[in-house]
């Protein structure tokens, strides 16, 4: 299997950007680690490789969250990416599976709620972060952020995003494209453009198919510029040493009662499923912190 990687592009004289990812791997390691049913897989999928490919716009260390709340049975999923390709995630109830929808995909919509907000925190190294919110509107996510690209970043743009999954439910094929329109852009231009993206067969189809993802971009536009290609992978900046920070935070009346009432305190780290188990004495050395 091919690692997951990302591409950034221009196409039609630097009037089009183009960011593609292929994130079959992480999505499932994501998968794996969260015990994720199929339509909860496809959902936290999208999201993640939308993560991906807005993590690539940023720079340096900067970083961004990803949260969207919808009103469905999936509860909250929040990604986090950096401009390195790092991504991790998670979704409050990952053991969400339902039918396919009327058109016999994984119904996304459904379970993620056709009403809510979805919200973008990016941590840009300045005092505050930068923070902008859209509603939802459809709940397929490719639709969502595409709104979001449109309202909150005046930037028009298309973005489609797939997750296919074996019988066996472990991920096929997944991966997103993310495509900006640029001053300078003409209307016949865009109506080629749109053209050409409504008679693409689905990504996964293609990525199942063996095409890499400069291949796909050269089915949209002839002549397209590579600028850079970097790896993406899962990564939790979770550690024993912060969990520690962590519980200091919670105070010494509740780290004292989190001490009598088990002989160990657990704790499972969101994002990975990672469980950190501290005995009595190292408890007790924690409150001695304080």
């Amino acid at each position: 299997m091919v690692d997951d990687y990302l591409i950034r592009a221009t196409a039609l004289e630097g009037k089009v950007r183009v960011f593609a990812v292929l994130t079959t791997k992480l999505i499932e390691e994501l998968r794996t680690r969260h015990e994720a049913y199929p339509t909860a897989t496809a959902a936290l999928g999208r999201a993640a490789s939308i993560g991906a490919m807005m993590g690539a716009m940023l720079k340096g260390e900067e970083r961004l969250t990803l949260q969207i709340k919808g009103n469905g049975p999936l509860g909250q999923i929040v990604v986090d990416a950096n401009a390195h390709g790092e991504v991790r995630g998670y979704m409050d109830h990952p053991q969400v599976d339902l039918e396919p929808n009327s058109i016999g995909k994984f119904d996304v919509a459904g379970a993620v709620g056709t009403e809510g907000f979805i919200y973008v925190i990016k941590d840009l190294g300045m005092r505050e972060p930068y923070k902008g919110s859209v509603p939802i509107i459809s709940g397929e996510l490719g639709e969502d952020f595409t709104h979001y690209f449109a309202k909150s970043e005046q930037t028009p743009s298309a973005v489609s995003v797939g997750v296919l999954i074996n019988p066996d439910e472990t991920v096929r094929a997944s991966g997103g494209l993310i495509i900006q329109l640029l001053p300078g852009i003409d209307e016949e231009q865009i109506a080629v453009l749109e053209d050409k993206l409504s008679a693409l067969p689905p990504l996964t189809t293609l990525l199942d198919e063996g095409l890499s993802l400069e291949d796909i971009l050269h089915r949209l536009v002839k002549k397209v510029e590579v600028s850079d290609r970097l790896n993406i992978r899962f990564r939790c900046s979770c550690s024993r040493e912060r969990v520690e920070q962590m519980l200091i935070s919670l105070g010494a009346e509740e780290i004292r009662e989190l001490i009598d009432k088990d002989e160990q305190t657990e704790v499972i780290c969101h994002f990975c499923n990672e469980k950190y188990h501290f005995d009595r004495g190292e408890m007790e050395a924690i409150l001695a912190k304080i």
